[in-house]
């Protein structure tokens, strides 16, 4: 049997009607997993009719959202004209406000990154880090030319949903922690950006971001984690980012696992770069200053190794334990760290989970993430491309009259 990709089901028509956007964005998906489809085939791919097809892809192209290429000549009948995603049809903005770093990008509809902005830091301070996002957004605005400025959708933010709470792990200042409890980060830089803003969990976004990034066909359920200062993770189920009614949901990080002696803690206080940093520290080696790609690991050994299987056995059990709780059978496991040692990382977590004992369900395949560090920043910009041009649920639906989100 064929298997469909997860996003393939929005690009054929809905069986409930009465918003034009439903079959809007069926040819918009059906044009952007397609290369080059003519309408012909987009009417097939979609169940949609010629006329309509027709209809809706005058439409987009009057919007800048799609374009006709040249035709293809050297067929029976008329010739093929293909169909494409203008590029330059919409720009998102993803930033990515982390523990100890910030990540921000300017994309365009055809996924060219226009310009990126990475800063480290020690801990995360609202007051710098709330004017460092409004000024470079500032400044990759300026970047699009003016006449194309009304197309930017907004700014996405990833950042951890309790940073307020947890902050002072790494040494942040009371008062600092105080702020951002306090702190609206959508309101705050709405007013002060005057684009609209979306802030969703930093592991959701990174998972949004792998699922867009898998081959096709993409998994319609899926666990995802990323190694970061804390460990980041989000869940694909049934085709949707499973987000809950917080925005935490998909919260791995925070299951309980059982230490090398056998002690109940949490994946966070393992298997993140938190905890490998302590283990330097224990063992009395210098914690190598900047961004953890740049460390020379190999020097850091034996702490990287005996780091790297204690994360593995308890992102291995993590898996084991959430597959009783929903079917996927693709782990994805990505990192900031440099591209070896995730791959050392994901082999190791293949190895424990295939030693964990399994009752009713098989054992997920362990694949290396796809986008790295990039990956929280990159899903906040794509989310909002996702939910503005692509997806069909009520909620992102624009409503006609309005023109605003329903």
């Amino acid at each position: 049997m064929t298997k469909r990709d997860v996003f393939q089901s929005l690009s054929t028509r809905m069986a409930v009607s009465g918003l034009r956007q439903n079959n809007e964005r069926a040819v918009m998906t059906s044009v952007a997993m397609g290369d080059g489809l003519s309408a012909a085939e987009v009417a097939r791919a979609t169940g949609l009719g010629a006329q309509t097809v027709a209809r809706i892809v005058n439409e987009l192209e009057s919007q800048h959202l799609l374009y006709r290429g040249e035709p293809r000549r050297g067929q029976r009948g008329q010739p093929a004209v293909p169909i494409y995603v203008d590029p330059d049809g919409a720009y998102s903005i993803g930033c990515e406000i982390g523990w100890r770093s910030l990540h921000m990008l300017i994309r365009n509809m055809g996924g060219q990154i226009l310009l990126e902005h990475h800063i480290d830091y020690p801990y995360p301070d609202s007051a710098f880090l709330m004017a460092e996002v409004v000024d470079r957004t500032r400044a990759m605005v300026d970047l699009v030319p003016e006449a194309h400025r009304d197309r930017i959708v907004g700014l996405g933010i990833a950042s951890p949903s309790n940073i307020g709470r947890n902050a002072d792990l790494l040494g942040t200042p009371l008062e600092v922690t105080q702020v951002w409890r306090e702190l609206d980060i959508a309101d705050h830089l709405e007013r002060e950006t005057g684009l609209s803003v979306s802030v969703l969990n930093d592991g959701n976004a990174a998972c949004w971001a792998e699922l867009a990034a898998r081959p096709v066909p993409r998994p319609s359920n899926m666990a995802y984690f990323i190694i970061s200062t804390f460990v980041g993770a989000g869940l694909i189920a049934q085709g949707s980012l499973w987000e809950g009614p917080s925005g935490n949901s998909a919260n791995l990080g925070s299951m309980l696992v059982t230490d090398r002696n056998g002690q109940q803690t949490f994946v966070h206080l393992i298997a993140s770069i938190f905890a490998f940093e302590q283990r330097l520290r224990d063992a009395g080696l210098a914690v190598p200053p900047g961004n953890p790609a740049e460390w020379d690991w190999n020097a850091l050994e034996p702490v990287t190794t005996d780091w790297i299987n204690d994360s593995a056995r308890a992102i291995a059990k993590t898996i084991t334990n959430t597959m009783a709780v929903m079917e996927f059978s693709l782990a994805v496991v990505d990192g900031i760290m440099p591209r070896a040692i995730t791959e050392r990382l994901a082999s190791q977590v293949q190895f424990y989970s295939d030693q964990q004992p399994v009752l009713t369900s098989d054992r997920a395949v362990v694949k290396v993430g796809l986008r790295g560090a990039l990956a929280p920043a990159m899903g906040a910009a794509l989310r909002l491309l996702y939910r503005r041009f692509y997806s069909r649920d009520p909620a992102d639906l624009l409503d006609t009259d309005s023109g605003k989100a329903g």
